[in-house]
């Protein structure tokens, strides 16, 4: 197993009236042991800390003000507590804290899982092999998902299912007007009028990840296998194939527009590993059904993706976030952009 990477300055917490909040809802927050902030991620904030005398994860929203449906402790606590006891790699809800007057947030304290979250380069230790094993076990852990009746496990109020792609694309229309402001690319206006005209109708809801990626799922590389699915704060209920798409738009291939190569979300254009026809190949094996129609659905993902990047970006121009990593995402989202409007339509 592999030690995950801490930051060596963590952002700064109240730790004391945290430790006062958990001890009122019956747990000991133990800070003889410093918490310790994961690197990975791009919003919410994380930190591995000791709770009841085993290591747990604190986690809460950024600092500033959220972009609408993002970060939402709410909604991941209630979805955790859910799934946690059907499908396994939901890690475990420990605590959950709604009042905001705490911190001036929601926080939650959830199930410490140990494993290794892979972002766009494969760390040492992990072999250009990887996706063998890597692939199966991200697209397996949404087949599963999928299988689930969401009225069964009781979700069956997450979200609104109804009418999915028209909100979908409304509330991200109206987020990327708001992100790019007078700094909108040539392609968000035509992208948006055919998204537009060629909604595709409404198909049996089920439960949505609505961010599958690597450095969303633990893996143990000793074991090749994974260990936990986490960040929950955007679940929902819709179309099994939008998930899927979500983790297309992130999958560059070589071939794609070089501006867009700098997103490097997954580890896609690392030598060997397989193209994004190959991931609907490998999901529908997984789910046991023909490949999926992901068209539509994959440029609204590249459209969610791209305004997602921008927010970040502005997130990063007033000071919430940190970083440099920060700085390129405003043409690396008019990338996306483009890319969604000359594909449109096209199957992976």
């Amino acid at each position: 197993m592999m030690e995950e990477p801490f930051r060596p300055a963590a952002t700064p917490q109240d730790w004391p009236a945290i430790a006062a909040s958990l001890a009122a809802r019956g747990h000991a927050l133990d800070l003889a042991e410093p918490p310790r902030q994961f690197a990975g991620g791009l919003a919410n904030l994380n930190y591995r800390v000791r709770l009841d005398g085993a290591p747990a994860v604190f986690r809460r929203p950024p600092p500033g003000p959220l972009a609408h449906g993002a970060s939402d402790m709410v909604r991941e606590a209630k979805v955790l507590a859910a799934l946690h006891p059907v499908f396994p790699l939901a890690p475990r809800l420990l605590a959950f804290c709604p009042d905001a007057s705490v911190i001036g947030v929601p926080f939650q304290l959830l199930e410490w899982r140990p494993g290794l979250a892979v972002a766009g380069e494969l760390p040492p230790g992990l072999g250009a092999q990887a996706h063998r094993w890597m692939l199966p076990a991200l697209v397996g852990a949404l087949a599963a998902l999928h299988r689930l009746d969401p009225a069964g496990v009781g979700l069956g109020d997450l979200g609104r299912a109804e009418g999915f792609a028209a909100r979908q694309l409304s509330g991200w229309a109206r987020r990327a007007h708001a992100a790019f402001a007078d700094e909108a690319p040539p392609a968000l206006s035509p992208l948006l009028a055919r998204l537009e005209a060629t909604l595709p109708p409404d198909v049996p809801a089920r439960l949505l990840h609505m961010d599958p990626k690597f450095d969303n799922l633990l893996v143990d590389p000793s074991a090749a296998t994974a260990t936990a699915l986490i960040d929950w704060d955007m679940a929902t209920r819709g179309p099994p194939t939008f998930d899927l798409a979500v983790l297309l738009s992130y999958w560059i291939e070589p071939g794609d527009p070089p501006a867009t190569h700098a997103l490097q979300a997954v580890p896609s254009l690392a030598p060997g590993w397989p193209g994004r026809a190959a991931v609907v190949a490998a999901y529908a094996a997984a789910a046991g059904q023909r490949p999926p129609h992901l068209g539509w659905h994959l440029a609204l993902a590249r459209l969610r993706l791209a305004t997602a990047w921008m927010q970040l970006y502005r997130l990063w121009q007033r000071g919430s976030l940190e970083g440099a990593r920060y700085s390129g995402f405003a043409r690396l989202a008019g990338a996306i952009l483009a890319q969604a409007l000359d594909q449109f339509g096209e199957e992976p």
